[in-house]
């Protein structure tokens, strides 16, 4: 195939006591607490058994600035925007250096002096640090010359960045005393929650939606986890939990635990700098499904520059969705903040989030990198994971085929030259979504010869093309 990208498819310090992480476990309560009202309060378990404080980092309000030390809280409670987490890089000036990171353990922990832990934590789960794959094969095929996968479909437990994500609001979650943590789910993030609650000694309570595929639903109830289908979409789904929060004594990953749930995606940045011999890539290429992740290797990118462990370099993002759900693409291409929900409509349920929570500010930022992002059909999202299997040996889940797409469109269009250093983000394994591909390979070894070398040749000439009598089947013998 030609190299012109036609694949098949087209700061304020704080002043709180200073909480260096010791890494050992803390004891959490014997007996689930009960469910509680927060109609009048953001802090359901009330302000002294929900905080801690730290003097390296703590919720900080994007709008208005106030902040709220570290507790079980999204939103702000005076203008309702979202809660982030906010970093003193001095006092990690001296810590969050390349030699200390090179001394740590292969995997997120390494980065930990920039990670949201809690004093007590012991990291003991090895998350993370995945592949950097030079992608020589499928960069032919998509004229590109300096082209990576950085591939989550290998992390650890349950192959999917969601892994990263989780470690570290659960860790979080046994801070604050859960002893019931959950999240809403299109998939990834339920096997995650339910993996790693089970090795905390957590009870896990998982909401999907209902038509979620069977591998995901599978992979999440061996874990022992309880599962709760509801009717309607993932949109549907976290509202719901939304609601649970205020009223359920649960730490839900996605929802109360958000903040610090989603510092855990700063680790691929993290991971793409220090692997690529601590520099920056051009170009990074990553799906969007509530826009967190992309705005978060941002975030790292950033910090890396202004702790000077990397060169201040601008790097593009380019963010992927599925046509049949694309509303952060959407607001890009119009050159908007504004989302307009949609229904999703797309066999890559991971990404199919209607009205994503980082919608608005995941558009806002890829504009200002001169990114641009883009959305392809489910054919394309087929196709797009045959080709990253056939050429890199990588098989990843629709998601994967959605980002492989559009980076593959990227080039075709001229918006990604063939030398910049260019990395896509894989975030799932395919063996989770196998049915996507029933249809593909149906027909494929639909019968069975005969265990006879001619037979056996004949077959071969017949896969090749090659006209050859009619064989007999092997229930012939």
């Amino acid at each position: 195939m030609a190299a012109t990208g036609n694949m098949r498819f087209g700061a304020r310090k704080p002043e709180f006591q200073v909480c260096t992480p010791h890494f050992t476990f803390p004891a959490y309560p014997a007996t689930p607490k009960k469910r509680v009202s927060a109609k009048s309060s953001p802090f359901p378990l009330g302000k002294s058994t929900m905080n801690y404080s730290c003097s390296r980092y703590e919720l900080k309000c994007n709008e208005c600035g106030k902040r709220f030390g570290n507790q079980p809280l999204s939103a702000c409670p005076d203008c309702l925007a979202p809660l982030e987490i906010a970093y003193d890089l001095e006092a990690v000036r001296g810590i969050f250096t390349k030699e200390n990171i090179a001394a740590g353990p292969a995997n997120i922990w390494r980065y930990a002096a920039l990670l949201p832990i809690p004093e007590g934590f012991e990291p003991d789960l090895p998350v993370g640090f995945t592949p950097l794959v030079r992608a020589k094969n499928l960069g032919k095929r998509i004229g590109a010359t300096n082209f990576y996968v950085k591939n989550d479909a290998v992390c650890f437990p349950t192959l999917s960045f969601k892994d990263r994500v989780v470690s570290v609001a659960l860790a979080n979650a046994q801070k604050f005393g859960f002893e019931i943590v959950g999240c809403s789910s299109t998939g990834n993030l339920a096997n995650s929650v339910a993996a790693q609650a089970a090795r905390l000694g957590l009870k896990a309570t998982i909401l999907v939606p209902a038509d979620l595929e069977p591998a995901k639903i599978l992979n999440t109830l061996v874990y022992g986890a309880r599962l709760i289908r509801i009717d309607g979409n993932y949109d549907h789904v976290n509202r719901l939990c939304t609601q649970i929060a205020d009223e359920y004594a649960w730490g839900l990953v996605n929802v109360n635990l958000r903040p610090y749930y989603a510092e855990g995606s700063k680790t691929v940045g993290y991971e793409i700098a220090e692997q690529l011999g601590w520099r920056l890539p051009d170009n990074v290429v990553v799906p969007m499904a509530g826009g967190s992740l992309i705005r978060k290797i941002r975030k790292a990118f950033q910090e890396l520059i202004d702790l000077g462990l990397v060169d201040a370099k601008l790097v593009r993002f380019f963010g992927a969705q599925a046509s049949g759900c694309s509303p952060i693409s959407v607001a890009v291409k119009e050159g908007t903040d504004y989302i307009e929900p949609q229904r999703p409509n797309t066999i890559a349920r991971s990404l199919a989030i209607g009205n994503p929570a980082d919608g608005p500010a995941a558009a806002k930022m890829i504009r200002s990198t001169g990114g641009w992002a883009e959305d392809v059909s489910d054919v394309e999202i087929v196709s797009g994971i045959q080709e990253l299997a056939e050429t890199e040996g990588i098989f990843t889940e629709t998601a994967g085929g959605v980002t492989t797409a559009v980076t593959a469109r990227l080039y075709a269009d001229g918006r990604i030259t063939p030398d910049e250093i260019t990395v896509t983000c894989i975030t799932g394994n395919g063996l989770k979504t196998t049915d996507a591909l029933a249809q593909s390979y149906s027909h494929l070894n639909a019968r069975a010869v005969r265990p006879r070398l001619a037979d056996f040749d004949a077959y071969l000439r017949e896969l090749d093309g090659i006209t050859e009598p009619e064989l007999a089947t092997a229930g012939a013998l």
